[in-house]
């Protein structure tokens, strides 16, 4: 931000001063063209779609299933109306996020690059709605600091991670809105007849920031626009309630001085943004579950977190080497004296930048207060869930980062312009070199979001007491039968943090896999009595009361599974399975009902389900769910045999001997599918037919 050495003046001004704008110049000193403006518009995208291309390439990571690839809301009309009508259909109530995910899904389904476009998108927009912004208010380098935002490594994670649309998009509309109430308070004025715009006098025609003055049915017309834009931000995350407090900064900044009318119509957008983080507050604890030991702190506790975060998210933006998905988790000891130096530190700046504040400037002193402000909801003192991993995350950032990047980029150019020609090329060789370093550091933070496999061996590298990747890498290997390294990871994750229930359950289906039944078993015991209300765990005790032939302990695991967690989908189909193999399709069918519906893409889930209804009669639904299965896969043996059978139960002998034919021609080999054509044929009269397939069964048998 700009310092302004009269500020003292300006103080007692009636009419805030406020600087020229010398972003309408470059960095040689001449004004700027419009070829210019449209061309470094352009060089920001490039740039920014240029540094994204390995997150442009990449797949879906953590959290994206539920967000995305399992979330069943994005599948139809009725998915949409839940996501903004039911807080407890997805993970975050965010229906403006999850709609633009119902959108994408119609248009390109689960194809990731999609996605990962939109997200660049957005964050490129927000660049230049910075660059705007920065420009109206007169701040010198307006457009560097939109290109060091485009490219910044740190904001990766916020771009790069499909889950985090939630950023991107919440500044989109957080920046939309903040133009729109700097344009209301350009021309909001009591002062109608002259307005002071950089050091001139400008005719009554003109606002604050030299534009034309709006009529008082467009001021209103903007002062609603910014509060609906304020409105959409929140929808999509609620970390933008910050908004008001910043429009105070700022026009303390200009000014020196809140006026009273300016607080009262920045009032009414204050008010709406407690209401969304009230909510968003109570639904991270009791929706999301951010509540127990990993959330109890002091308030000197949480002064302690909130210095150290504000340090480490500054030293981050300085220096962006060693960016991680997950940092380790801090030792909170309010006995140990150096843990307060970090929020002395954030003090004694602060209190620094205010008393200087008539020898450099307000400038400074906003933009810390910008920053650390913008920074608030995710500083600990407010429980979010993430505080059980990490206190700090890159993405925590990506609205505050534009208060230091701005100071800074001010600052370098009033240096360079005390030290360096205005036409010397020594800046353009310095800023073209920070653009090629930020380009290659976003690059290279860009790949670790290739695969999920991928980010949790890197973060694992970057944070070895990392019990989340190590878990997380462990279900990666368990899913692809890597038990052995899968086991490695998850004792890791054990002995790190030994009551993450996650980590236990994971540990176990390793054993499982390894064939150890009993310490499986003994794994998810110990499961159940660390987190009684941990679906999982009961959900594995229950496969393994299954296995050893226990099946009344099993049937009372798997229910107790789905008490705890009605949209566990494994759960129910184990349930549902048991159930089949006791005789009562009916319950298992109720079952299995749910589980597709909380899991559409549960193959298993819905062939099981097919095979119910048609041994409870409901040939027409049955036929209905397998005639899909079959259209996703045409060549499936078991959906054939489905079919076939379920038409030999109607009696429709033709349509039944299709289908065993089919898989005839597929594989030759299939014992029941050659006796079923015997019959069949048999059936229809066919004996010619019917003895050629009996002739093929026996030969198969006798081989």
């Amino acid at each position: 931000m700009t310092t302004d050495a009269d500020s003292s003046q300006a103080d007692n001004d009636a009419t805030p001063r406020l600087l020229a704008e010398s972003d309408h110049r470059n960095l040689a000193g001449n004004p700027i063209t419009k070829f210019q403006k449209w061309l470094t518009v352009f060089a920001i995208f490039l740039l920014t779609f240029i540094g994204y291309i390995p997150a442009i390439r990449g797949g879906f990571i953590w959290d994206d299933d539920d967000y995305v690839t399992e979330n069943p809301t994005l599948r139809n009309w009725d998915g949409l109306r839940a996501i903004w009508t039911d807080p407890s259909a997805t993970p975050q109530y965010y229906p403006l996020v999850h709609s633009t995910f119902w959108c994408e899904y119609q248009l390109w389904g689960l194809q990731p690059m999609g996605y990962h476009i939109t997200n660049v998108l957005f964050h490129t927009l927000n660049a230049l709605l910075l660059w705007s912004i920065l420009k109206r208010l007169a701040v010198p380098g307006a457009w560097v600091v939109a290109l060091i935002f485009a490219l910044h490594p740190v904001h990766v994670e916020s771009v790069a991670w499909v889950t985090e649309r939630k950023n991107v998009l919440s500044a989109f509309f957080y920046l939309l809105s903040l133009h729109a109430f700097v344009r209301y308070w350009g021309s909001s004025q009591q002062n109608t007849d002259k307005t002071l715009y950089g050091g001139e006098l400008k005719s009554g025609g003109q606002d604050l920031f030299g534009q034309k003055r709006l009529s008082r049915s467009q001021l209103w017309l903007w002062y609603l626009a910014a509060n609906l834009l304020f409105l959409l931000a929140l929808l999509s995350k609620t970390v933008t309630a910050t908004l008001p407090a910043a429009l105070l900064v700022m026009i303390w900044w200009k000014q020196g001085s809140v006026a009273r009318k300016q607080a009262f119509w920045i009032a009414p957008t204050f008010l709406i943004g407690i209401g969304f983080g009230l909510v968003t507050a109570w639904l991270e604890k009791f929706h999301v579950g951010a509540e127990g030991i990993d959330w109890e702190f002091s308030l000197i506790d949480r002064f302690l977190i909130a210095g150290r975060a504000i340090c480490f998210y500054a030293m981050k933006l300085l220096i962006p080497v060693n960016l991680a998905f997950t940092y380790k988790r801090w030792q909170i000891d309010s006995s140990s004296l150096v843990q307060y130096l970090f929020p002395l530190a954030v003090v004694v700046v602060l209190f620094v930048l205010f008393v200087l504040r008539n020898r450099i400037g307000r400038g400074p002193l906003a933009a810390i207060l910008l920053f650390a402000g913008t920074l608030f909801p995710a500083l600990g003192f407010i429980d979010v869930y993430p505080m059980r991993f990490s206190f700090v995350a890159d993405h925590f950032q990506y609205l505050a980062s534009i208060g230091v990047i701005t100071l800074v980029v001010t600052a370098a150019i009033q240096i360079s312009d005390r030290y360096l020609d205005e036409r010397s090329k020594i800046r353009k060789v310095i800023l073209a070199s920070i653009v090629f370093l930020l380009v290659a550091l976003t690059w290279n933070q860009s790949r670790i979001y290739n695969d999920i496999e991928t980010l949790w061996r890197d973060t694992i590298a970057k944070t070895p007491t990392s019990f989340l990747a190590h878990n997380n890498l462990g279900a990666i290997l368990n899913r692809r039968g890597d038990f052995v390294e899968a086991e490695e990871h998850l004792r890791s994750a054990v002995q790190i943090k030994p009551d993450f229930v996650d980590s236990v359950v994971n540990l176990a289906k390793s054993r499982e896999g390894q064939g150890d039944v009993d310490e499986a078993m003994k794994l998810y015991r110990q499961a159940t009595m660390l987190s009684p209300r941990y679906s999982p765990g009961f959900n594995g005790l229950g496969a393994m009361y299954g296995a050893k032939g226990q099946y009344d302990l099993a049937e009372k695991c798997f229910r107790e599974a789905v008490r705890l967690d009605s949209k566990v989908s494994s759960a129910r189909f184990n349930l549902a399975t048991l159930l089949l193999g006791k005789g009562q399709s009916k319950d298992a069918i109720e079952h299995l009902k749910v589980a597709v519906a909380n899991r559409p893409d549960f193959i298993e889930a819905k062939m099981s389900l097919a095979r119910a209804l048609i041994m409870e009669k409901e040939f027409t639904e049955a036929e209905a769910i397998l005639n899909e299965l079959l259209n996703e896969n045409p060549s499936s043996i078991e959906v054939h045999n489905l079919l076939g059978v379920s038409a030999a139960s109607q009696e429709k002998y033709r349509t039944a001997i299709h289908h065993f034919e089919q898989i005839y021609q597929m594989d030759p080999y299939q014992a029941s599918a050659l006796y079923n054509l015997s019959a069949l044929y048999l059936e229809v009269g066919d004996t010619e037919k019917s003895e050629k397939y009996q002739k093929a069964l026996d030969r198969l048998q006798n081989q």
